[in-house]
């Protein structure tokens, strides 16, 4: 295997054993190597098509599915992988019959993703142990860490896209840069100034990705409202639910009503207590644990099921692998997994209901209170303190410390951050870098805490939202005028997507660690340093009055 997607990526170089960091075997890695081999076929004939009138939001659907499967942590089965690629293969086939029916000549030649077949499951394995469709196998280091950082914020924009999919919204025109995107990964002969623009091109879209799941969120279960979230436990069987999905959420505590049975968030599913829409759920009762990495010792202490809506699952231990099930594009063999809703259905949760009712109540692991939900639309209802504030100097600057918790020690440097900055800054954040800070008293500025949540990690996009916000009310011609630091943390895709669209928005000089990306090639490291100003972190004290500083 080769696989550098994720920030604990071996040595920060590539996973190459036989086992990924992440816990997947070498064989399922080149598995989804060879699935996004295929989707960037498909993606050919799809844009070939496109100018003919050859569209099918469903094969646009199948693509995006495939890409966020192929997510660090979202699925681990083999078997899920093969039978994906034989269905890819069977869309590609008739996509390119559909181009050739609808008038469009073959008088060129095709990349290989464009091409290539199996007959059967054997010859997928032989393909995909073969390295076809790895990165590897591009000579030029720059093209391929170009490619990657396309292909990353694609995987991204996937999980997004997708999420805003289930609850009945989708974008035409993002799927079909999608597509184009997916042809032009395919070419090998395409240069480094048009991967270029294409990574610009993919913040672009990545923008307009968190905008679509922003509006199906807040217009399916409301605007998030500034919310107090238990973190204690109560005396009767419980279900935690893990991941991103709000639909998935909607249907388990619809079918939980009145069972006695409590529903739990863990990791990036606690900020699903800001929407008002699910406060009418008694049977909703708090939050669980922290962030996704620490599941393991979670899960021992939970006693009853957990469901796994999305990516983010650390391959269970056989101690309580038999409580774990997973739904969407999550997998991972041995577990029990929940069909796809059918349309103007719910998914059928009955099996994890029926397990919750034979297990023992949760264990605490706290007794507290975690606040958040400060979104764009509840920070601009308060805009016009935080505006007073920071005119009468009550608040100096915001640091903003959103993206992805993760194992590595390093990963205290975000605790210290926060601890170590001045009692005058507030920090905005989302997604689940905020675990490392969000149960610290840090107190409040004239009534604002100092820790403003906005959800999970695209609702990063409230966070941007708000800068251009206060960058209008102030007048300035230039966000970076702002008194604005960004001090990110990474581990997966979506993070990559979010950094990119930060980039298209014209923000500049953001901290991004605990390391860079493995995957960029010195030359295109060098590039995002020189007109982003992209730099690594150094340590809290350094970070903190460089930051403080405006620097």
């Amino acid at each position: 295997m080769f696989c550098n997607q994720c920030q604990e990526t071996m040595k920060n170089t590539a996973c190459n054993l036989a086992r990924g960091v992440c816990g997947k075997p070498a064989e399922t890695a080149n598995l989804q190597d060879l699935l996004l081999h295929v989707c960037k076929g498909i993606g050919f004939w799809a844009d070939k098509a496109l100018p003919l009138g050859v569209y099918s939001e469903e094969d646009a659907i199948f693509v995006t599915k495939m890409l966020f499967a192929t997510i660090t942590n979202a699925n681990f089965s083999a078997s899920d992988f093969e039978r994906w690629i034989a269905e890819g293969l069977a869309r590609r086939e008739a996509l390119r019959l559909a181009y050739v029916a609808a008038g469009g000549a073959i008088s060129f030649t095709p990349p290989d993703a464009a091409t290539w077949s199996a007959a059967d499951a054997g010859a997928i394995r032989a393909a995909a142990l073969d390295g076809k469709g790895a990165l590897t196998e591009i000579a030029d280091e720059d093209i391929r860490s170009l490619k990657a950082l396309v292909l990353y914020g694609l995987k991204g924009m996937a999980a997004y896209v997708e999420h805003a999919y289930a609850i009945g919204l989708s974008s035409r025109p993002i799927f079909e840069f999608m597509f184009g995107a997916l042809a032009k990964l395919a070419d090998d002969g395409i240069g480094k100034d048009t991967l270029m623009q294409l990574v610009l091109d993919t913040g672009k879209l990545g923008v307009d990705a968190m905008a679509l799941l922003d509006k199906a969120n807040a217009g399916t279960y409301g605007s998030p409202r500034i919310t107090k979230v238990r973190t204690g436990v109560r005396d009767r069987p419980g279900i935690l639910i893990s991941g991103h999905d709000l639909r998935d959420l909607y249907d388990l505590l619809e079918q939980t009503k009145g069972t006695g049975i409590d529903v739990y968030t863990h990791g990036e599913m606690l900020p699903a207590h800001y929407y008002p829409f699910f406060e009418k759920y008694d049977n909703l009762y708090g939050n669980y644990g922290n962030a996704w990495w620490k599941q393991d010792t979670e899960i021992e202490k939970f006693h009853g099921p957990v469901l796994f809506t999305s990516n983010c699952l650390v391959p269970p231990k056989e101690s309580y692998k038999q409580r774990v099930f997973t739904t969407g594009v999550v997998g991972f063999d041995g577990c029990t997994h929940i069909p796809d809703r059918q349309p103007g259905t719910m998914k059928d949760f009955s099996a994890i209901i029926e397990m919750a009712k034979t297990c023992q109540p949760p264990e605490a692991l706290e007794d507290g209170e975690i606040v958040g939900g400060f979104a764009h639309d509840q920070v601009f209802a308060l805009a016009d303190r935080v505006v007073d504030a920071v005119k009468s100097g009550a608040i100096t600057r915001f640091v903003v410390m959103a993206g992805c918790d993760g194992r590595q020690p390093k990963r205290s440097y975000y605790t210290d951050v926060a601890q170590k900055l001045p009692k005058n800054t507030v920090i905005l954040t989302a997604g689940c870098a905020k675990y490392r800070y969000n149960k610290l008293n840090l107190g409040d500025i004239g009534g604002i805490p100092r820790v403003l949540d906005a959800g999970q990690c695209n609702d990063s996009y409230s966070l941007a939202l708000v800068a251009l916000k206060l960058k209008e009310i102030f007048g300035l011609d230039d966000v970076n005028k702002l008194p604005i630091s960004f001090d990110i943390a990474w581990y997966e895709q979506k993070a990559v997507l979010v950094l990119l669209a930060l980039l298209y928005l014209g923000f500049k000089n953001i901290r991004l660690g605990p390391t860079l990306p493995g995957f960029l090639s010195p030359r295109v490291a060098s590039l995002l340093v020189e007109h982003f100003g992209i730099k690594g972190i150094a340590s809290a004290d350094e970070d903190v009055a460089a930051m403080v500083e405006a620097r």
